[in-house]
């Protein structure tokens, strides 16, 4: 198969991106990055930016797609294959079946936040054995804003995620170059550049309305009478997005 040029991000993620980069420290020379793919389009998205700041950028770093297949009727992340192929990204798709370990160990726990420790658990591993130091997620500024209402409402705490931390082994950092980017802004570029998203339908995850999705209509509801909210939710939120801690 022919090799394919990743499609160029619009200027205005890439720069996004890059600032985020720099001012967390994300990308070190000689970093290897592995990117966590759940084929949805926030992934995608992020893993296009990478490739092109990988060729654009004045040091040098490796980057892969790491995806956890859970072993749901509903997610069939093989597509994503001839794909990544054509890009020239190695790809890892490693498959446990936390469904089925979720009925026999879960205890006093939601689905999806053990499903979340397990794949996460896996994907530490993984990278372990491959030799990959760096994890990049694809939060975006609208997930940090979500999660920082949550803390707040339903735990009393001022949190949300972290930027860039290091695990609590010492020899792993996770990332997340996408901080100052819209969900907009990430559907809009998927749609354009037509990336073989992979739909996902959880039954755990969408069976009914989540207090994510609570939090996601609230703040949209708000930013029609607010425009600058999200701008003032990320000046809130930084001291809490700097912590380099899980």
């Amino acid at each position: 198969m022919s090799r394919k040029v990743a499609t160029q991000p619009p200027k205005s993620l890439l720069r996004q991106a890059g600032r985020a980069i720099a001012d967390y420290d994300m990308i070190r020379d000689g970093d290897r990055i592995a990117v966590g793919l759940s084929g949805g389009k926030d992934s995608l998205s992020l893993l296009h930016i990478l490739l092109h700041l990988q060729r654009h950028a004045p040091i040098r770093f490796d980057i892969a797609a790491l995806t956890v297949d859970p072993e749901m009727e509903s997610f069939h992340p093989e597509v994503l294959r001839p794909y990544l192929q054509s890009l020239g990204v190695e790809w890892f798709l490693v498959s446990q079946p936390i469904a089925e370990q979720a009925e026999n160990h879960m205890k006093g726990d939601s689905f999806c936040s053990w499903c979340a420790r397990m794949k996460r658990g896996v994907i530490y591993t993984t990278m372990r054995r491959e030799g990959y130091n760096i994890l990049a997620l694809a939060q975006h500024l609208d997930d940090l804003a979500e999660s920082f209402l949550m803390s707040a409402f339903h735990e009393g705490r001022l949190n949300t995620m972290k930027a860039n931390y290091t695990t609590k082994a010492g020899d792993l950092r996770v990332i997340r170059p996408l901080v100052y980017a819209r969900e907009r802004q990430l559907m809009d570029f998927a749609v354009e550049a037509e990336l073989p998203i992979v739909e996902e339908n959880c039954p755990a995850c969408y069976a009914k309305p989540t207090q994510r999705a609570h939090m996601k209509q609230l703040l949209a509801q708000e930013e029609e009478s607010n425009p600058q909210l999200m701008k003032t939710l990320l000046s809130t939120m930084r001291p809490l997005i700097s912590r380099d801690r899980a």
